[in-house]
Order: structure tokens, then sequence, then C-alpha cells
């Protein structure tokens, strides 16, 4: 009875009313930061990329991905994106409106995007492991895009956050992130989200909408 109280959601919730709760949550996060493992999955690769490191959300479309693997960083203050690679000394520049766009399968995290307005629900199940207690929704675009088919997010069904985000592109290769060790409205400087190009860097400006991509375990874009 307190669980019904206190979670009136948490028992036959409909899929619209869980993407109203997770949509909710994160207009209440001023920022966000998470340890994260990645996978590129291709359909014809025998073994998947792997990436892993650190993220950074903070509303107005500033994020950061610290990856120590590979080495490399993808860092937007929300008008300017970095996409940094050590040891090929070259960043690649470009406008983060062509990145970062209203409806990029994580823009919610970073104050951008709906989930309602930008996706159709296709489905809504429970997760079938018994150690954990999570919603899995399957969405796809309202408006069709070639790297952007199917996002499936897994859910906590107590807090809401997502917890595993697979982005499916029109070719069938996944992208999936793991978010582990979330922290929200920690207070993270503005600053924080700038970057200063290291002397002796190559600078590649990206022209239109032509956006940077890591080689190795690409982030969510």
């Amino acid at each position: 009875m307190i669980l019904l109280v206190f979670n009136p959601v948490a028992f036959c919730a409909t899929g619209q009313e869980v993407l109203n709760e997770i949509q909710n949550r994160y207009e209440k996060t001023n920022d966000y930061e998470s340890n994260f493992i990645q996978e590129y999955i291709g359909k014809v690769m025998r073994q998947p990329n792997r990436g892993e490191g650190k993220v950074y959300f903070k509303k107005k479309g500033m994020m950061r991905w610290d990856y120590t693997v590979p080495n490399q960083k993808l860092i937007s203050d929300g008008h300017t994106l970095w996409y940094y690679q050590p040891e090929e000394k070259q960043v690649l520049v470009s406008d983060v409106s062509s990145v970062l766009k209203e409806r990029t399968p994580l823009a919610f995290l970073a104050g951008e995007g709906n989930l309602s307005r930008d996706f159709n629900l296709l489905n809504l199940n429970e997760s079938v492991s018994q150690k954990k207690d999570n919603y899995v929704v399957e969405l796809s675009p309202k408006e069709p895009l070639a790297t952007l088919s199917k996002l499936i997010l897994t859910v906590d069904k107590k807090t809401y956050s997502v917890l595993q985000a697979d982005v499916f592109d029109g070719l069938g290769n996944v992208t999936r992130t793991r978010f582990i060790d979330i922290k929200t409205n920690a207070g993270l400087s503005n600053s924080f989200f700038q970057f200063t190009i290291p002397p002796g860097t190559e600078v590649i400006k990206m022209q239109g909408s032509t956006a940077p991509s890591a080689k190795k375990g690409a982030p969510l874009k």
C-alpha cells in the first residue's frame, strides 16, 4: 500500500506514463554525470568495438564525453563541439546545432528534446531479470533518420533514470551505452564544458550538417 501511494505508476503503468516520468526527471535535472561503458555492435562485425569513460551533461546543450578507452574527448559548450583525438594530434570542430539537435537520442539528458514529441512509442516491457526492476521502452523517431531507426531505453522503475540506451541505425547497427554511478545536480560549472586546443594540434573545421564521429566507440550524438 505504501508503494502504491508514493509511486502510483509503478504498477500497471502505461508507456505514455513512463515516458512522462522519464521526461519529468530530466527536466528537473540541471546537470548529470555518470561512468559509461559503450559498445558499437555492427551487423557484420565478429566483435563489438568497446569504449568507456565518464560522461557529463548540463542543460542548454552542454556535454562532455571523456573516454579512457579509446583515448579521446567529445566536448560541447552548447555552441561549439570539439572532437579531440590526442594520439592523432587532431581536433574536429563543428557547430553543436548540427550534432546535438532536439531529436538526437539522448538530447533530453542535456536539457534538449522531448521524448513524447520526438518519438513514437513502439513497446513497453518489464526487465526479465529477477535482480533488476526496470522498464524497457522501445521508441522510433517520428521523423525518419538514417542514423536512427529505433531507440531502446532501459529505465529504473523507482527513479526513472536511464540505465542503458540502445541506438539502432538504418542498417541495423547498434550503439549500446550503459550508465553507471549516476549523479545529478552536482553543480557543474559552464567552464567545465570548454575546451582549449593544445599547441601543435591540427584543427579541422566541419561544415554544414557534417558532424564528427569517433572511429572507435563513437559516442551517442
